[in-house]
């Protein structure tokens, strides 16, 4: 009996070590949650300052953008407007009769062949009946249906607008925006150019050295004692287009008709008299006039087309 009470004694001191061992390991691990959830609240209140932090930036991330389109219902926004000004060789021989009406030019299209009454000039008084035979034909011109252009900006050159009107010849205001330009105390330099640009009272001047112009744009306007008085002229990058795609497709003029076959039996002032008179007729086809332009046979001319305002 002694025997077993040393055993259950011994089997006891065993359990009593490994309650205590498991007490210490859950001690242990209970540390470790409790660490562990510690670290996780730390990391959790981070994130969220972090993300407020975030939030206080402005969400403005860099990508490169390409605008591909067309701006409208803008009353004030600046358009590229390109008007049409067709230039149309004209052989001897023909002429080009524009009416006032399409259906006119159209019906005389289609009836091809007309025979023009000349007894009407003084020229051919003695003669009762002088006719001669003209073809009718349609007038096909290109017409421009797309259009791309890069646009350069010249480095040493500015743009001069807002310019005075003195009454002096355009050389002789050249000659005065050089003077004050090439002046270093004005921000200019020497000059190397300058000219007008066709229709648009502004001036190119381009200078020497590379730096003047660019500090003159950043200017933007500048005070130019140019005559009696100071004038506020403005100043702009000078940009260059080079066209680097362009369509065409062919159109056809509503309300001109293109004569030929025409022979060289009258002066040019009469015989342009006798087309008129001929097509303006409606017994023949034809209708009011609006324009007749004639080249004799052994000659050459250019017509040239505009937009119509109709």
């Amino acid at each position: 009996s002694q025997g077993l009470c040393r055993a259950l004694e011994q089997d006891h001191a065993k359990l009593q070590m490994a309650k205590e061992t498991v007490e210490q390991r859950t001690q242990e691990l209970r540390k470790e949650g409790e660490l562990l959830h510690k670290n996780l609240e730390q990391q959790m209140s981070l994130n969220r300052h972090e993300e407020r932090s975030c939030q206080m930036l402005p969400a403005l991330p860099e990508k490169k953008m390409v605008f591909k389109g067309l701006v409208t219902n803008k009353e004030d926004t600046n358009k590229l407007m390109l008007t049409p000004l067709i230039r149309y060789p004209l052989l001897g021989g023909s002429a080009l009769i524009t009416f006032e009406k399409a259906e006119v030019a159209q019906r005389i299209i289609e009836l091809k062949e007309h025979m023009v009454e000349l007894s009407y000039g003084e020229e051919l008084e003695e003669l009762d009946r002088c006719r001669v035979r003209v073809q009718a034909a349609p007038v096909d011109i290109l017409l421009p249906s797309a259009l791309e252009m890069r646009l350069t900006q010249n480095s040493r050159s500015i743009l001069v607008s807002d310019l005075p009107s003195l009454g002096i010849s355009e050389e002789a205001l050249l000659d005065k925006l050089e003077l004050f330009f090439s002046k270093t105390k004005n921000g200019g330099g020497e000059v190397e150019s300058r000219e007008f640009l066709d229709n648009s009272g502004q001036v190119v001047l381009t200078f020497v050295q590379d730096g003047v112009a660019e500090l003159l744009i950043a200017k933007g306007h500048i005070q130019v004692s140019v005559g009696k008085g100071k004038h506020k002229l403005k100043i702009s990058p000078c940009m260059s287009g080079d066209i680097t795609n362009l369509q065409l497709q062919p159109s056809r003029c509503p309300r001109t008709v293109l004569l030929s076959g025409i022979p060289d039996v009258l002066g040019e002032e009469p015989m342009r008299d006798a087309l008129e008179i001929h097509f303006q007729k409606a017994s023949r086809g034809g209708g009011e006039v609006d324009a007749l332009a004639y080249v004799p046979a052994g000659r050459q001319g250019v017509a040239v087309f505009m937009e119509d305002a109709g």
